[in-house]
């Protein structure tokens, strides 16, 4: 059968998604990532946001104006919350939560409309992926938290933290690395958090990761994980990716305390600094709720200050979303709320769009910073002439087909008005002509497609990276 396989959410998602996809291609179904016409349609789900969930529901409809008469599973974490809001659509056949996601595969084969979820287990359920639809690979490698920030429903649909067994772990690394996948993400609800026997040992696990041929790169870390020990392991593998993706949630001490997020502000700005101490280069990125219960003025205008220090790469802005069952749920519906009160929209709205003008700044700079720098890029796909991948510090890299084969033709060594690429007069007067390699792009971008090169950044381009051109591959 042709099944479809629509994920939301985070990366945790996108792992377990890939799982059921490489078991359900085992027994002989045609499955696909992008919606179109299917047999069963499969939605992994998120509620980390009212806007999430809502949107989980809607993509039942969007899959019957595909196909009136398909199947439609659900699990993840919306699931998990409310399964009733599924099964109460049209055409929904079975509804999970986040334990035994993997066992659809047998429901598919024989239908079971039980509407009762298993509960959340205490130990790690233990999936694993050969091969990867995407370019770069997740690994699933922890789940579950045990930090209950105020805002948050995670906890309660994922249960308490648990680790995955280092020996699993290496495993599926080195099949991936076998099947020919050039860079893996280490993720998990939260990674930060990965033990063995209980201790903390997300060090050792990277120290282990280290002897393998290819690139490793983190997902989101808390601060509490920031020290020498640590750093000093990062920096001393050849194949760490520097990109750290702190969670701040707000720069504000007295917010973080409202949240129980349980460091300050100043903590946080050490912690980015001790780490470019290590890494001279690298990219520190960030998530920020805006409007926070009992955000008052002085209390944003403080986040404002501690992004400036922190100097972002990139922030990923949230305005507070309010989820029924978490701790600041309940302490806005009490009488003794304790400086918690809703934050009107409007000025949610205003303060959003403060912290992006400052984002968009601090991204600019970040991606000028790069101007001259040379890069490994990891090619991931062939659009519009253009070859596009990422370097090491997550950035995203434009090689543009007018830019690598004309470019030192001139003999002012400059690019003038190619109206593919978009650029105007981009000096190049300290490269000797023949230094980079001329190609066509159209002849060599299937070769290249996953392939690490060596690539000099030019110039920023368009909104979201730089331009380059190839030095060797």
């Amino acid at each position: 059968m042709k099944i479809v396989i629509i994920t939301l959410g985070c990366k945790v998602n996108q792992y377990e998604s890939d799982a059921l996809a490489e078991k359900l291609s085992a027994v002989g179904h045609n499955v696909f990532f992008k919606l179109q016409n299917a047999d069963i349609y499969i939605l992994n789900s998120c509620a980390v946001t009212n806007e999430a969930e809502r949107k989980s529901r809607q993509y039942v409809s969007k899959f019957l104006k595909f196909n009136p008469n398909a199947k439609i599973f659900v699990m993840g974490c919306a699931s998990q919350k409310n399964p009733d809001q599924f099964w109460n659509l049209p055409n929904v056949k079975y509804v999970v939560g986040n334990v035994n996601k993997l066992n659809l595969l047998e429901k598919i084969e024989k239908l079971d409309r039980k509407r009762k979820l298993q509960p959340l287990p205490n130990f790690y359920e233990n999936i694993s992926i050969s091969k990867s639809s995407h370019t770069r690979a997740y690994v699933k490698i922890q789940d579950g938290c045990n930090r209950f920030c105020s805002y948050c429903l995670i906890p309660y649909l994922r249960g308490r933290s648990r680790s995955r067994d280092i020996v699993s772990i290496l495993t599926e690394v080195e099949n991936l690395k076998n099947n020919g996948v050039k860079e893996i993400v280490l993720t998990g609800i939260d990674v930060s958090d990965y033990r063995i026997d209980d201790k903390p040992a997300l060090s050792e696990l990277m120290k282990q990761l280290n002897d393998y041929n290819i690139r490793i790169r983190l997902s989101s870390m808390e601060v509490s994980l920031i020290n020498d020990e640590f750093l000093s392991t990062l920096k001393s593998m050849k194949n760490f990716c520097p990109h750290f993706h702190l969670s701040l949630q707000s720069g504000c001490s007295s917010v973080l305390k409202r949240m129980n997020r349980n460091y300050t502000s100043n903590e946080f700005v050490n912690a980015v600094k001790k780490i470019r101490k290590y890494f001279k280069n690298v990219a520190i990125t960030t998530d920020i709720i805006v409007g926070f219960p009992g955000e008052t003025e002085r209390e944003f205008k403080q986040t404002l200050k501690t992004v400036k220090r922190a100097k972002f790469a990139y922030i990923h802005i949230f305005p507070y979303s309010r989820r029924s069952g978490t701790v600041a749920d309940k302490l806005l519906s009490s009488k003794s709320n304790q400086g918690f009160f809703v934050v009107d929209g409007n000025v949610v709205k205003r303060r959003v769009k403060e912290l992006s003008q400052l984002n968009k700044k601090m991204f600019l700079k970040f991606r000028q910073n790069q101007i001259g720098k040379k890069h490994n890029v990891l090619i991931e796909e062939f659009v519009d002439n253009c070859l596009v991948g990422h370097t090491e510090n997550y950035v995203k890299v434009y090689i543009l087909e007018d830019v690598n084969c004309c470019f030192l033709k001139e003999k002012e060594n400059k690019l003038l008005n190619y109206s593919s690429s978009k650029l105007h007069n981009i000096k190049s007067e300290n490269l000797s002509s023949g230094e980079y390699c001329e190609i066509n792009l159209h002849n060599n971008s299937s070769n290249l497609i996953n392939k690490i090169v060596l690539v000099e950044i030019l110039d920023v381009y368009l909104d979201d990276g730089v331009v380059g051109v190839i030095k060797k591959f």
